[in-house]
């Protein structure tokens, strides 16, 4: 299913960009959304970014995976398209001739985020959401976004078409589905153990397909020998072959709706995916990597006794807290 996989909301967003220029610097809007954008603070990722203490506006939610911004001037250009110099040449096709390319009437921004596909913090992961239920996933992580850092989203989407009518979260979140484009690109894979994916009985397709193909190949061959009826049957073997091409062709099309249907299901949320988790799994990482250096040649007593004060303080089971705040590579130190 497009935008779901795995209990997670893959979002992306297009953002038409304003033509001409802001006043009163005159400066381009596309110019002034990098702008903007090059002044918006990243996570606490490396050792230069820890030491500003500024963390991204994004970690103030507890949904966000992943998040990216980005100017997108015009769409790449591939090249020709390839075709056999043979064809070409029967055909006609002039390679000197310059073949339509495809081109955005404006730029845009793009605004991706990988999030969880909750609607309060910290709920279960869902294996699977109908249409109207993702809309709502997305509406309430907007909302969210609105909430925590409306400032940041303000300065860049000013700069956008139609934003200008934007005044609540609601309003931003409608704003933002109205921007919303449709994606099969998973960002992370969190799985510990892969689950059952989703198998076609391929075996049982290829017979409901292959049959009657064969049957109406056996009509058509009989037909073309001056044999009437089909052995054992006793059916015409025009009708067989027609019929017989039908059902396959029938058949056919159901398998390929089926093997459609099949892959757009998504993945199951592996056990430990959400963002609460993946925080308290990176935080009890840390915890017990220093609990193991300093628990170094501890009497079996002492070892005992020290580790339980270590689960009472760390509480491994409790997503909330101790944990790991979003957007820091280590868990700052008490």
């Amino acid at each position: 299913m497009p935008d779901l996989d795995s209990g997670h909301i893959f979002l992306t967003t297009l953002a038409p960009i304003r033509d001409s220029a802001t006043a009163p610097k005159h400066t381009s809007f596309t110019q002034a959304v990098r702008i903007a954008l090059a002044k918006l603070p990243t996570a606490l990722q490396s050792p230069a970014t820890v030491k500003t203490g500024v963390n991204s506006p994004f970690s103030r939610n507890r949904r966000t995976h992943l998040a990216r911004m980005f100017v997108l001037n015009d769409i790449v250009y591939n090249g020709r398209v390839g075709k056999n110099a043979l064809a070409a040449s029967l055909t006609g096709d002039d390679p000197s001739v310059v073949q339509p390319v495809d081109r955005l009437n404006t730029s845009y921004l793009v605004f991706c985020a990988d999030i969880d596909a909750v609607e309060e913090d910290g709920a279960r992961l869902p294996t699977h959401l109908t249409p109207e239920q993702q809309r709502s996933v997305r509406a309430s992580y907007a909302c969210e976004l609105w909430n925590t850092m409306e400032d940041d989203l303000r300065e860049i989407y000013v700069n956008c078409e139609g934003f200008e009518n934007v005044v609540t979260a609601q309003d931003f979140a409608t704003y933002l589905d109205r921007c919303h484009v449709e994606t099969t690109m998973p960002f992370h894979d969190y799985y510990l153990k892969l689950p059952e994916f989703n198998r076609l009985p391929v075996k049982m397709l290829l017979a409901a397909v292959g049959l009657p193909a064969l049957f109406a190949l056996i009509g058509l061959v009989l037909r073309l020998f001056g044999v009437m009826t089909m052995p054992i049957f006793g059916t015409n073997t025009l009708l067989a072959f027609v019929g017989g091409l039908l059902v396959a062709g029938v058949a056919g099309f159901v398998a390929v709706k089926h093997a459609i249907r099949n892959g757009e299901k998504p993945l199951a949320p592996g056990k430990y995916d959400d963002l609460p988790s993946v925080l308290k799994a990176l935080y009890m990482q840390q915890q017990f990597a220093d609990f193991a250096v300093d628990a170094q040649g501890a009497s079996p007593q002492d070892l005992h006794d020290s580790f339980g004060a270590f689960l009472e303080q760390h509480k491994p089971s409790d997503r909330s807290g101790p944990t790991q705040p979003p957007g820091v590579i280590a868990t700052p130190k008490s």
